[in-house]
């Protein structure tokens, strides 16, 4: 899988750019680079409610340095939402779930403005797939917790 953009480079990017113009331009430039998922995976299962868009979301359990992380594959039918979704993966994908579970999004939105220059529906989208991506981590935890006792 190629180098998804990191939440430092997001954010350091977000500040050099000048309006939300540019800044809307680069999330779908950023989107446009997003790996697409097998049509196999998008299924009613891992499609995220809540979108205006279609969005699927797929997330997988990896042992990486000795601890289990999150892995996060989406993909969306509309170019500004694959940017979002870039957003999600900088701030998500490969961390563990307890990680995952301690991440303010919202003041990471925040920092980038999103909640002034987001549509209601797409504020809407992105919710619902923060609490997507939520709802599998603390199942993952659950299952996890299940294995060390």
């Amino acid at each position: 899988m190629p180098d998804i953009i990191t939440l430092d480079e997001l954010l350091e990017e977000f500040e050099f750019l000048p309006d939300w113009e540019d800044r809307c331009d680069f999330l779908i430039d950023l989107g446009m680079e997003l790996p697409k998922l097998d049509e196999s995976e998008k299924t009613e299962a891992n499609r995220v409610h809540g979108c205006q868009s279609n969005v699927w979301l797929v997330n997988e359990l990896e042992e990486s340095n000795d601890q289990t992380v999150l892995r996060i594959r989406a993909n969306s039918d509309a170019m500004i939402v694959n940017g979002l979704i870039t957003i999600l993966l900088a701030i998500y994908d490969g961390k563990t779930p307890r990680e995952v579970l301690d991440i303010d999004a919202a003041a990471i939105f925040s920092q980038l403005h999103l909640d002034r220059h987001l549509s209601s529906q797409r504020k809407n989208g992105l919710s619902g797939m923060v609490q997507r991506v939520r709802q599998l981590a603390a199942s993952a935890l659950v299952e996890l917790d299940g294995e060390t006792k």
